[in-house]
């Protein structure tokens, strides 16, 4: 039956990733009806609609109406308004300010806001401040809505338009219409190709030389981000760049060209391949010139460290001798090895040994996890790469910080698989000569999410002074997940299904697969093992598909913190953040204080303010704008990527077909399994585990090797 309603949006019910929107509505008639539709897609608890569909009767969900056009009205009704000024989407105006606007204005309040603002300080708690700042709210709401509806004109999701604002303010619809291609990189969520349907809906040509050097950014961008590569072959890039437009060869090189005069681009002879040319961002070309200086510059400087004799410690084997002798006395210097081979126990005595001497030591991780594990591991303060170069500490008694911790005589970075090029060269660059620098990490592991390869760079150059440890001790020896690792490693299958800490339970359907995992993750592992879910980590090799981290968390999500009237919860595209979640900031971000791969609780959803703020599991609290939560993703099933440097009681992970092409490989599967302490449990077809063990990864296109070699050799 045909239907057009005029209804208050309660609350968002489910959104789901093609937009296709579930919501609880209220209207003069009736209360709690459901609609849905993709037609709904943005709008917002306390947003008044007009909207057109067909009652349906859904097999599970029952009585709703399915919407065909939605199109938002200002609420007319005194509850309406109330609702509406209630639910955030005004900033400055919480639900005890709006009854008491609205008591005071009635019916009138939205006229008198718009129109007379300044009738606003007849309420009382409303001061000139708080007056000009629900004006601009109020502005601000005004123009996001209209960008909206440009949007849906140009069939482009309306969720962005916020986004396009906060960059781009009142300038986004002139934009949007003259240059779209300029939103990409700075309008989080747009990539090419959103902004090429923009582009061309607006009418730019397909051959327009702006829309072509787009697309050779894009493909060079992708390049790092998809794969990380530093570069790519110049004729690779033209091909690809090509395919994307449906272009000849011979324009996109033309725009290739234009992009090299304009410097946003480097094109040079490849350090790593006589004969081949090859192209960086500039961004890229820059660091990656940077770094080799770096390291040229540390690894020829004399050592600053106080050398004394030391007495070897008889604990150590041989190799972990040579580890602490070569940390000594090289000033670079890399130590690598697979799980229960010593690393921390030889790192511990490389600090002590350093300290013994009268020499200052730094232990230093890429991510907050690795930090606290190297703490663990060794006993001794660790902190992030992020932080120590953030911020210089003061100094506290019984630290090892007794001055700024970059330039300590010894600074270790464990878990340096996880360096990425932009955070190699901002480490490097801020050690000062003299000072020793070790690398730690297990070069068998997944390489860093960033662009570039570095540690497995510097393994490449025999300059550099390296020990890899090969022995595994014997209280690590009996471990199921280290007999499974070294396994894995040599390209060998586990023995299954399993044993002491390592378990494969063969499960071939997807779906089938994805409801064991949450069963284990949320029942069975927690009940027989007596330990909370906290203690239980999904892990998986891709964000997509029924195994993927982004389902398998939102079933997480429901299971262990599921939806309720009393648990505030905002909804930020097809993603929703209530109090109570497990969170991980995917960006660093230094005026917050956090940074990528930190696990955090969300503490509230302030939805007066419109954010949500969070504490980090070291006790750091942050605030995230509503439209800065790109920045956060759910940590209740992460990507092996996004686990990287980390270490949980239990690890329960899917292994699936699903999982193909260049993810299921033996380094990911390797890193998975490395991430347990006392059980990993894997849940997928026998087929595609023999894949990920057999399967070896592509190399990325790196020049730092051969630019090392090159300078340290000359």
């Amino acid at each position: 039956m045909a239907a057009v309603v005029e209804a208050t949006v309660e609350r968002l019910v489910y959104v789901a990733d093609d937009e296709f929107t579930v919501a609880r509505m209220s209207d003069e008639r009736r209360a709690g009806f459901v609609a849905a539709g993709r037609a709904l897609a943005g709008v917002q608890p306390g947003e008044t609609l007009r909207i057109a569909g067909e009652w349906e009767e859904h097999p599970r969900h029952g009585r709703r109406l399915g919407v065909r056009e939605c199109e938002r009205v200002m609420p007319s009704t005194v509850q309406a308004i109330t609702l509406y000024l209630g639910s955030g989407l005004i900033r400055g105006i919480g639900p005890r300010l709006a009854h008491a606007i609205v008591s005071h204005f009635g019916a009138e309040t939205l006229e008198i806001i718009d129109g007379r603002p300044e009738r606003l300080r007849e309420v009382v708690n409303i001061g000139a401040t708080r007056q000009a700042q629900i004006v601009a709210a109020w502005a601000e709401q005004k123009a996001v809505a209209a960008l909206m509806v440009v949007l849906q004109g140009l069939g482009i999701s309306p969720l962005l338009a916020a986004k396009i604002y906060q960059v781009h303010g009142e300038e986004s619809v002139k934009i949007l219409t003259d240059d779209p291609y300029r939103l990409i990189g700075r309008v989080r969520g747009i990539g090419f190709h959103t902004a090429d349907r923009i582009a061309l809906r607006s009418g730019v040509p397909e051959h327009s030389p702006a829309r072509l050097r787009a697309a050779v950014l894009d493909r060079l961008e992708a390049a790092g981000a998809r794969d990380g590569h530093c570069f790519m072959p110049r004729q690779a890039l033209v091909a690809a760049a090509a395919r994307l437009v449906e272009q000849d060869d011979e324009p996109v090189r033309r725009a290739l060209d234009a992009l090299v005069a304009e410097r946003r681009v480097v094109v040079e002879p490849s350090p790593a391949v006589p004969g081949q040319t090859v192209v960086y961002a500039k961004e890229q070309h820059a660091r990656e010139v940077a770094l080799t200086s770096h390291l040229r510059r540390l690894h020829r400087s004399p050592s600053t460290l106080p050398m004394r004799s030391y007495a070897e410690d008889d604990s150590l084997s041989d190799d972990q001798k040579a580890a602490v002798n070569v940390a000594l006395t090289c000033t670079v210097s890399v130590l690598t090895g697979g799980p229960g081979c010593g690393k921390s126990h030889t790192v511990r005595v490389i600090a002590a040994t350093v300290r013994a001497m009268g020499g200052t030591v730094t232990l230093t991780a890429p991510t907050g996890m690795a930090a606290k594990r190297l703490s663990e591991g060794t006993g001794l303060t660790a902190m992030t790469v992020h932080r120590m170069l953030a911020r210089e500490p003061e100094p506290e008694e019984g630290t090892l910080f007794q001055q700024s911790p970059v330039k300590a005589d010894l600074i270790v970075v464990d878990e340096a698989s996880m360096l990425d090029l932009h955070l190699a060269t901002r480490l490097a660059a801020a050690i000062p000569a003299g000072s020793h620098l070790l690398l730690v990490g297990d070069g068998d592991q997944l390489p860093s999410i960033g662009p570039g390869n570095v540690l497995a760079d510097l393994l490449r150059v025999p300059e550099i002074p390296r020990v890899r440890l090969t022995e595994v001790f014997r209280q690590a020896s009996d471990s199921g997940i280290v007999q499974a690792a070294h396994r894995i490693r040599a390209g060998e299958l586990p023995a299954l299904p399993g044993r002491g800490g390592f378990w494969f339970e063969e499960v071939d359907d997807p779906a089938l697969v994805a409801r064991r995992v949450v069963h284990l993750a949320t029942e069975a592992i927690p009940r027989k093992q007596g330990v909370g879910p906290d203690q239980v980590q999904v892990l998986c090799p891709t964000r997509g598909g029924l195994t993927g981290s982004v389902e398998l968390g939102r079933e997480l999500q429901t299971r262990l913190n599921p939806p309720g009237d009393d648990t505030p919860e905002h909804w930020a595209g097809p993603v929703v953040f209530r109090v109570g979640d497990r969170v991980m900031p995917i960006r660093n971000d230094y005026d917050k204080g956090v940074f990528n791969g930190e696990t955090a609780t969300v503490t509230a959803v302030d939805a007066q303010d419109r954010l949500v703020r969070i504490r980090t599991d070291d006790g750091v609290e942050a605030a995230y704008a509503f439209t800065e939560l790109d920045d956060l993703t759910h940590a209740y099933a992460i990507t092996v990527h996004r686990s990287q440097g980390g270490e949980y009681p239990f690890v329960v992970a899917p292994v699936t077909a699903e999982a193909g092409g260049v993810m299921l490989r033996r380094r990911l599967l390797y890193t998975l399994v490395t991430r347990a302490r006392a059980w990993v449990v894997l849940v997928g077809g026998r087929e595609a585990l023999e894949t990920a063990v057999r399967q070896l990864g592509r190399r990325r296109n790196t020049g730092l090797a051969a630019r090392l070699a090159m300078a340290l050799g000359g």
